[in-house]
Parts: structure tokens; C-alpha cells; sequence
């Protein structure tokens, strides 16, 4: 994996050097397969009938107008548009190892405290990781009201029928639900994850690259499980109906929210072991950990997830997952504008939908996949209100 790792650390050095943000976002959100896109008449006609739910994205870090269409990252609302999506989970990045590594990565020396500088955010994200959590809240609800109508927030249940309503009615309407990715941002109070659902977080990712004080992470030193903060921060977190994100989480920190779950959890994105021996993928007693909880094993399109830089080595990993715990617990979580290099970008996700049929899943298979899977979880685990 030397070349994955060279790949995130040396556009994080030009950064420093020169200072240039976006240089960095287009050498690091690049993809394998160029646009424009051109999936068989067959594939995209079905792909339109599809409900598309993406778990994970990170294209809040960046410097790209979300409702702008962009010649370089993933994601953005022309692109989302033509790929079909009908929901896209925003994961939002408070801190990143300066050197990253694929295992025993320190909360030390952070490559956010100089992006943020170099994008001109607010002077309090500079040195705190709360505001940057806050910063990119609020720069989503802008982007949302700026949208008129394009994007919606999904803080509900009701809000994904009323997306699904507007849709069917045939309006490209795409539903935005925001994501925590690591409990750092809290700066040691669970208390303040009252305030981030305030801003409209649903989602809690409890670490990210690092262990933190509140859990260990896949890819930290200790890989510890919940700490007495964590456990609290659980609760505290379930109990607003949040959904629990175990993406990055260590194998003890798993074990731990599952025993603690009493509705589903998800794996938002990445691999598994059994098509890809990473640190940071999935066991298959975690996957079937995961599953027992009623929840989704989100895989990911880039190659540290699926040791492959191919749609059918992600395809691979979805069937993994579904001949070990069925089809019903498999999503997609593509990593989109994550400092990641994937197989296509928003647009391109008909050509998922091809590889997945080419794959031998049948068209009920893939619409559960694409979407269908993640729509039932999510109708039973975001809050009533």
C-alpha cells in the first residue's frame, strides 16, 4: 500500500510548500475512469428507476462551490444530478495526520490546520475542531438555501418522504444529511454533540484516522474500544436518534457499539477483509456483527477499500458481504472527495449499477444496494421529529 500512501502524503507536502489548496484537491480527489460518462441505454434507463443513496462524502472540505459543476474532485449538484442520486450523506473532516499511515497514525501534526488557512475559513476553525465542524454545517445549510429546491435537509423521517414525494413528482430534488467523522470534534465533551445535531448532524462517526479520548480507531496506535466518554457520548447520541457510523472504528470500539446498539449501526464506507486484508476494513464477525443490528456494510469505490482500482473489485466486496450476511445489509459508501482516488465520480454511478448486474446481482439486488437498503435504515433510525 506504499503507493496509496505516497499518493495522500506528497500532495499534502506541496500544500505546505506552496501553499496551494486547491492543487492538493485535485491531486488527491482524482478518479480511474475519466468523464463524460457512457453507460449502456439499457443500464441507464434502469439506473433512473433506482433510488441512489451515497453514505459518505467529504466534499465540504473543500473549496468548491457544492452547487457549481467543478472540473476536478466528486461531488457537486450538476454532477450528483446526472449520476441519479437521491441522497448524499456529507461527512464532515475535522482533522487529518500531516503523514498519514494506513496503521498506528498519531493525533499529532494536523494537514486541516493548514488547509483551513489556506481556503480563508473563519480565524476560530484554525484552531479549533469544533468550528470546523460548525464552519462546514453551516456552509451546507447555505448551499441548501441557495439551492432553491436542489438540495433538502434530512434531519427526519418525514423529510425522506417528502424527498421521495418531490422526486417522484419529478423534481431533481436531492436530500443532504450531515455525518460527524470523528468524535475529536468534540474536543472532550460529549455535551457538545447536542449542539451539532442542533446544526443538523444525524450521523456520528466516532473516530476517524486516530484513536481519540472518546474511542480507538482501526488505524490509531492503541485501538482501545469506548472509553467512559464514548459510552456516554453513545448513549447521549442514540438517544437523539442519531445513527452510529463504525467506519475507521478499531474492532473493540465495534464490539463495544454493537453491544450497546438497539437499533441498526453502519459501516458508511470502506472494505472487507475477506476481499481486502486492510487495517481499517471488516472482519466478517464484524460484518456479521453489524447486520445482527439490522444495519449496512457500506463498501467503498477507491483501492484502499477493495485492494483494486476497478467497479468490479467493489463489486466484489458487495458480494462478499451479501453471500456472508445477505444482500439486505450491503451499501454503497463511496468516499467521495476524501483525499481519495475512486473509480468514477458522482456522475458515473450508472456504471456501478452495470458492474453490479455484469456481477451476477439481479435488478432487486441492485436497487437494494444502490439505495433501498440505506432508505430502510434510514427510516428507522432518524428521529420522529
Amino acid at each position: 500500500m506504499l503507493r496509496t500512501v505516497l499518493r495522500t502524503v506528497l500532495p499534502l507536502l506541496l500544500l505546505l510548500t506552496f501553499g496551494c489548496a486547491k492543487f492538493a484537491d485535485r491531486k488527491l480527489n482524482g478518479v480511474t475512469i475519466k468523464p463524460p460518462y457512457a453507460p449502456s441505454p439499457y443500464t441507464a434507463e434502469f439506473h433512473k428507476t433506482l433510488t441512489v443513496i451515497d453514505l459518505h462524502a467529504d466534499q465540504l472540505l473543500w473549496d468548491r462551490d457544492l452547487l457549481q459543476r467543478s472540473d476536478h474532485g466528486h461531488v457537486d449538484l450538476p454532477r450528483l444530478q446526472e449520476g441519479n442520486v437521491a441522497l448524499q450523506v456529507f461527512g464532515v473532516v475535522t482533522g487529518f495526520p500531516l503523514f498519514p499511515g494506513m496503521d498506528n497514525n498519531k493525533d499529532s501534526s494536523d494537514a486541516i490546520t493548514t488547509l483551513v488557512k489556506l481556503q480563508d475559513w473563519p480565524g476560530e476553525t484554525y484552531t479549533s475542531r469544533f468550528e470546523r465542524a460548525r464552519y462546514q454545517a453551516k456552509k451546507l445549510a447555505e448551499r441548501i438555501t441557495a439551492s432553491q429546491g436542489g438540495l433538502m435537509w434530512i434531519t427526519k423521517r418525514g423529510d425522506i418522504d417528502s424527498l421521495l414525494a418531490a422526486r417522484a413528482r419529478g423534481k431533481q430534488v436531492i436530500g443532504a444529511l450531515l455525518s460527524l467523522e470523528g468524535t475529536h470534534a468534540l474536543e472532550g465533551d460529549p455535551g457538545r454533540i447536542d449542539l451539532l445535531y442542533d446544526l443538523g448532524f444525524r450521523m456520528l462517526g466516532l473516530v476517524h484516522l486516530f484513536d481519540t479520548d472518546m474511542a480507538g480507531s482501526a488505524q490509531g496506535e492503541a485501538k482501545y474500544g469506548l472509553t467512559d466518554k464514548g459510552k456516554q457520548l453513545v448513549r447521549r447520541a442514540l438517544d437523539r436518534g442519531m445513527i452510529i457510523d463504525l467506519a475507521h472504528a478499531s474492532g473493540k470500539t465495534i464490539d463495544d457499539i454493537v453491544a450497546m446498539a438497539d437499533r441498526p449501526v453502519i459501516s458508511s464506507h470502506g472494505g472487507v477483509k475477506g476481499t481486502c486484508n486492510t487495517a481499517r476494513n471488516l472482519s466478517d464477525s464484524h460484518i456479521k456483527a453489524i447486520a445482527a443490528t439490522g444495519g449496512l456494510i457500506g463498501i467503498g469505490l477507491y483501492e484502499y477499500a477493495t485492494c483494486g482500482t476497478t467497479l468490479e473489485d467493489t463489486v466484489k466486496a458487495m458480494r462478499h458481504a451479501a453471500d456472508l450476511v445477505g444482500v439486505s445489509h450491503v451499501a454503497l459508501g463511496s468516499d467521495f472527495d476524501g483525499a481519495t482516488t475512486t473509480t468514477v465520480d458522482a456522475s458515473g454511478l450508472a456504471l456501478l449499477t452495470s458492474a453490479l448486474l455484469h456481477g451476477g446481482f439481479s435488478r432487486d439486488d441492485v436497487a437494494a444496494i444502490m439505495g433501498g437498503n440505506a432508505l430502510r435504515v434510514l427510516r428507522r433510525t432518524l428521529p420522529m421529529d
